[in-house]
């Protein structure tokens, strides 16, 4: 408060006040091109960084992972591998499993799709459950994804035919969308043992591995291990860490961000040339007071601060209120675009408002650094006689 005080009481702050109720009109003008500049480069990075923070939700359940496969020569992952695996620190859950194409009939239609061998509690782990329940081991159950049972009109209690046998649909899978360590949405899932009966021919070793890390920040780590177990004399597995897409999709909209602020930030370029119009004007109309000024003991410094605290009053006041109204746009757009507010409460969010107030306050210092340099220099006897 005493700050506040003593910035108020200040002599270049009151007659900064004064010199810019002389001219309302233009004052308003150019406070105007400041907030329409503060509320176009905050709304740009706060746009940006909501659809970052949008895609990375979509995202932010894998970013756990590591997914496992037969390096090129291999076939598969054998039982002796995934203990290996086991043995290494860091891991919550390891998830194998098999894989095939296969055609998925119900009565006269078909659903080409693929058929999975798999663990019902390992399964649970990476999709969840939309209706019914998952399958029992050694039973001729199955549950099947979200596109599966739309295509076939599947609901549980259905039987379909995979490879000449019949199974029952017991559970059908949420929607995924696009997935990076299986693809539920078309697919067929039953136990291990039901898969063997379906392709005795495939023997037991596994054609993918899905590690779950315990801690998203130790998948490097795990993966350097599970890469320095298995590939230490020849390379035997692939090894791909789910967390890349989530720094990818960070780069890709830091870069979004800061290209969208950069075009908002012609409006504050147009609101400074507004301030340096301004300011220019108001030095020429008022070149007799600052020669008096001079004349009466005023220094150059004296001068120039008094301009600067115009210029800076100015850009505080209007870079507050365009931060202001950018809080209440940004709250709109946002759930405009997401439906979801709670972005907005994000710290990255909170930074782009606050730097488009900076700017603010810093583009009217700069469009004011000149006139304020130019009075300053005014020679106190060619000032007087100014007409």
């Amino acid at each position: 408060m005493k700050v506040i005080e003593s910035f108020r009481n200040n002599m270049y702050t009151q007659l900064a006040e004064r010199n810019l109720k002389r001219q309302k009109v233009r004052t308003i003008l150019a406070a105007i091109g400041i907030i329409i500049g503060v509320m176009a480069i905050s709304s740009m990075g706060v746009l940006g960084n909501t659809l970052k923070l949008s895609v990375e939700d979509s995202f932010g359940d894998i970013g756990d992972r590591l997914i496992i496969y037969p390096a090129a020569g291999e076939d598969s992952i054998t039982e002796r591998q995934v203990g290996k695996i086991e043995r290494i620190h860091g891991i919550e859950q390891i998830i194998p499993f098999r894989i095939t194409g296969e055609a998925i009939e119900l009565r006269d239609e078909v659903y080409y799709g693929i058929a999975y061998g798999i663990d019902a509690d390992k399964l649970s782990h990476l999709i969840d459950l939309e209706d019914g329940r998952f399958f029992k081991s050694g039973s001729t159950e199955c549950v099947v994804g979200h596109r599966v049972a739309s295509e076939l009109k599947l609901k549980t209690g259905s039987k379909v035919e995979v490879d000449g046998s019949r199974l029952r649909v017991v559970g059908i899978l949420k929607e995924q969308g696009m997935g990076f360590d299986i693809s539920a949405d078309g697919s067929i899932f039953t136990s291990f043992d039901m898969y063997e009966k379906l392709y005795p021919e495939e023997g037991d070793d596994f054609d993918q591995v899905v590690v779950i890390v315990e801690d998203i920040n130790q998948v490097d780590v795990v993966k350097d291990d599970i890469d320095e177990s298995l590939n230490r004399k020849e390379k035997t597995v692939e090894i791909f860490a789910t967390n890349i897409i989530n720094e990818e999709i960070d780069t890709a909209f830091r870069s979004i961000s800061l290209f969208l602020m950069g075009i908002g930030s012609i409006s504050l370029l147009v609101a400074g040339v507004s301030i340096l119009n301004v300011m220019l004007m108001s030095t020429m109309e008022r070149t007799r007071e600052i020669g008096i000024m001079k004349a009466v003991g005023a220094s150059r410094n004296d001068v120039l601060k008094m301009f600067l605290y115009e210029a800076l009053f100015l850009g505080i006041i209007a870079s507050a209120a365009g931060g202001i109204l950018t809080v209440g746009g940004s709250l709109g757009l946002i759930y405009l675009i997401t439906n979801d507010i709670s972005y907005f409460f994000s710290l990255t969010t909170i930074l782009y408002i606050c730097a488009g107030v900076v700017f603010g306050i810093a583009t009217s210092l700069i469009g004011g650094l000149y006139p304020a340099w130019k009075a300053s220099m005014m020679e106190p006897m060619a000032a007087l006689r100014y007409e």
